[in-house]
């Protein structure tokens, strides 16, 4: 879209950096370098929520940081961010701060608990089913929450811009792999009633009129076999369940986040072909440097993208790429996206 690029990762060559026009190499929380960061940029955003928000909040410059550093310090407190949801008439599953007396008697079992600050990709998360389950609790700061029995995961993906304008995109169903709680796959357009998805998508534009963001937001959410919808988390930036829509809608995730930012009209969400995302992870038993096995013969079937991130090193479930598979039915995306999890590996 013709802007200077400039990034900020601890790590040499990021794979942002491999494609950006300049690289600062620093922590997230390295005050100096976060500075000189915002200082030479005319718009300033991020894609991870754990850094410095107490630094850039004291930022003289902080108007130019999108969304803005009190958005993402109340998102990172998952407590704080469904308190302020819940007051909003946002519905979520039932939760208590961990603080409070006789919460776990209160909740029994299941239930779940969940880190306030750091979790990502099922880190910070634990399902206790029964009360042999107990001793995995962890400790610090932490909360209970309601044990959800699911239908279905879903994502909305909405943008909002400067002047509050807002865009929708179709509901995303997300597949999870349960031995690492990571997301496996994505489909669009969710395999849901037309009535819930618009359910879905009134909640989500809610949510981010409550937190006045500016940008890309992913609500997560829960569909319940009783058939309800609750707010899982909200991620500020564009997430994993919306890499599809680079090429399965008219704008993709990342364009439209930075029409939003930098105070460009909103573009089209409409989908142009269902959809489905395979996420490339890291196999277990291996760690180093990547090899990617069966490219080729998965590059024979029709409608598949390949997406390589440029990680220097695998390990076991890490998010080293991504496959999109179109197709003129989701049935069709679907079938042709197993094939290719049959036979694409990332090795080392």
């Amino acid at each position: 879209m013709g802007f200077w690029v400039t990034v900020l990762d601890p790590t040499p060559s990021s794979p942002a950096a491999q494609i950006a026009d300049e690289e600062i190499v620093a922590s997230f929380f390295q005050k100096e370098k976060l500075q000189a960061l915002v200082t030479k940029s005319d718009v300033v955003t991020y894609d991870i929520e754990h850094v410095d928000t107490a630094f850039l909040q004291g930022l003289s410059e902080k108007d130019k940081i999108y969304p803005a550093p009190e958005l993402l310090a109340t998102i990172q407190d998952k407590w704080l961010q469904k308190k302020i949801l819940s007051g909003g008439g946002i519905p979520l599953p039932r939760f208590a701060l961990l603080e409070e007396k006789d919460v776990w008697s209160a909740f029994g079992f299941p239930v779940v608990q969940k880190a306030r600050y750091g979790g990502y990709d099922g880190r910070g998360v634990a399902v206790l089913k029964n009360e042999k389950d107990f001793p995995y609790h962890f400790s610090g700061p932490s909360f209970l929450e309601e044990y959800v029995p699911l239908e279905k995961e879903l994502a909305v993906l909405v943008a909002r811009g400067k002047t509050g304008e807002m865009a929708f995109y179709p509901v995303i169903e997300m597949i999870f792999r349960s031995e690492a709680n990571i997301c496996d796959m994505a489909l669009v357009p969710a395999r849901i009633p037309p009535e819930k998805a618009s359910e879905a998508q009134a909640i989500a534009q809610r949510c981010v009129e409550i937190l006045q963001g500016v940008g890309i937001f992913a609500v997560e959410m829960f569909l319940d076999q009783s058939g309800r919808l609750l707010v899982n988390e909200i991620a500020p930036r564009p997430h994993n369940s919306g890499h599809l829509t680079i090429e399965a809608c008219v704008t993709s995730q990342f364009e439209q986040h930075l029409r939003a930012i930098c105070g460009l009209p909103l573009g089209s969400p409409d989908l142009l072909s269902p959809a489905v995302m395979v996420n490339l992870l890291g196999m277990e038993g291996y760690r180093g440097k990547p090899c990617v096995e069966g490219l080729e013969e998965a590059l024979t079937i029709p409608g598949v993208t390949f997406h390589f991130y440029g990680k220097v090193e695998t390990r076991p479930f890490r998010k080293m790429g991504h496959m999109t598979v179109l197709a003129p039915t989701l049935d069709e995306a679907l079938e042709r996206a197993r094939r290719v999890k049959t036979l694409l590996k990332i090795r080392a």
